[in-house]
């Protein structure tokens, strides 16, 4: 009978593979796949190895099996310090499901709709304050449309000085959660550790008080069940047994919407304008023609090109055959959209 196995890959040591995926982390994808083929293993520290998959069968096996073997909230523990306990991209299975149910209703169909009334005003006022003529950094200018959204749409502040007040503090937390340095101790210690977890309190203080500030005024607010704002929807929502969202959740879940919303999208909109400034003829045609099918492709092909993260990861609970490897339990199974989308044949 097969015993589970590790698929072929760098013998570095755990710690300085994971400072060269740190460093580098497309360049080693890149290496890896040259030399191994569509699977291989990297070792992170904390993580236990990383088993990377490229090939689109591989691929669609995990996104397509069953969220009892393949967990996505222990493979996203890194997180959890910024994100808190509760966050939906945390829980795995029943835990997941119930959380997933309360946020649902804060996104339907038609309340989309509304917000993307509030995206276009902040899109429209932003662009027109650019220089004409001379060059901008254009990743700040997106940051700063995403987060007047996120606190206008998500948090439900609509007053200037308020919005002002609230986009400062969250600066702070989104600029310490992607700056390298600050992140190092986290990468060294682990998510787990008790200095990490002390650190990561330390400087989300701020933030944290501000929220659960906002928390509390919210609830006693006159207006709620008219508010259509995230917040005030979730806390409307209400568990199976009928009990209200804690603190705490409500906390965890607005966290995971700033940190999934604002950093993703800013860095999704920079780069595409990166591409299409470098294409002139893409330029023209985007101006010249209202054509949504074109923008639509140009936005895809942008995030072809340079997706937010070059890969995401999901905690094996058994073994698993996956690409003509059985995996042992335990391993970090990471498909990687940066490869797979830079295959010749697809």
């Amino acid at each position: 009978m097969t015993k589970p196995a590790l698929p072929p890959g760098p013998r570095y040591p755990a710690a300085y593979m994971t400072l060269g995926w740190f460093a580098r982390p497309t360049s080693v994808l890149r290496r890896c796949r040259a030399r191994y083929g569509d699977t291989f293993t990297l070792p992170i520290v904390h993580e236990g190895p990383w088993v990377v998959l490229s090939h689109p069968d591989d691929v669609k096996q995990v996104f397509t099996g069953d969220p009892r073997l393949l967990h996505a909230g222990e493979g996203n523990v890194i997180l959890k310090p910024m994100l808190g306990s509760n966050s939906v991209l945390l829980l795995d299975e029943q835990p997941h499901m119930r959380q997933r149910k309360l946020m649902l209703p804060a996104f339907h169909g038609e309340r989309m709709k509304a917000y993307a009334d509030t995206m276009r005003e902040v899109a429209e006022r932003e662009v027109a304050s650019w220089p004409q003529g001379e060059p901008f950094a254009v990743w700040p200018r997106m940051q700063a449309i995403t987060l007047e959204v996120i606190v206008r749409t998500v948090f439900g502040v609509d007053r200037a000085g308020e919005i002002q007040r609230l986009q400062k503090v969250l600066e702070r937390v989104l600029d310490w959660g992607t700056d390298p340095l600050a992140f190092f101790p986290l990468l060294v210690l682990g998510p787990e550790h008790g200095l990490t977890r002390a650190l990561a309190r330390l400087r989300l203080r701020e933030v944290d008080d501000l929220v659960y500030s906002e928390i509390q005024r919210r609830r006693g607010a006159e207006d709620l069940a008219e508010r259509e704002d995230v917040l005030s929807l979730l806390l409307q929502a209400r568990h199976e047994d009928g009990s209200p969202m804690a603190d705490e959740e409500l906390r965890d879940e607005l966290m995971t919407l700033l940190v999934a919303g604002h950093e993703t999208t800013a860095t999704a909109l920079a780069w595409t304008i990166e591409r299409i400034v470098r294409h002139p003829h893409v330029l023209e045609r985007l101006t010249d023609e209202d054509d949504e099918d074109y923008l639509e492709a140009v936005v895809k092909e942008s995030l072809r090109l340079r997706p937010i993260l070059p890969l995401v990861a999901r905690r094996l609970q058994e073994p698993m055959e996956i690409g003509g490897h059985l995996l042992p339990a335990g391993v970090t199974i990471t498909p990687s959209i940066w490869l797979m989308h830079r295959r010749e044949d697809v």
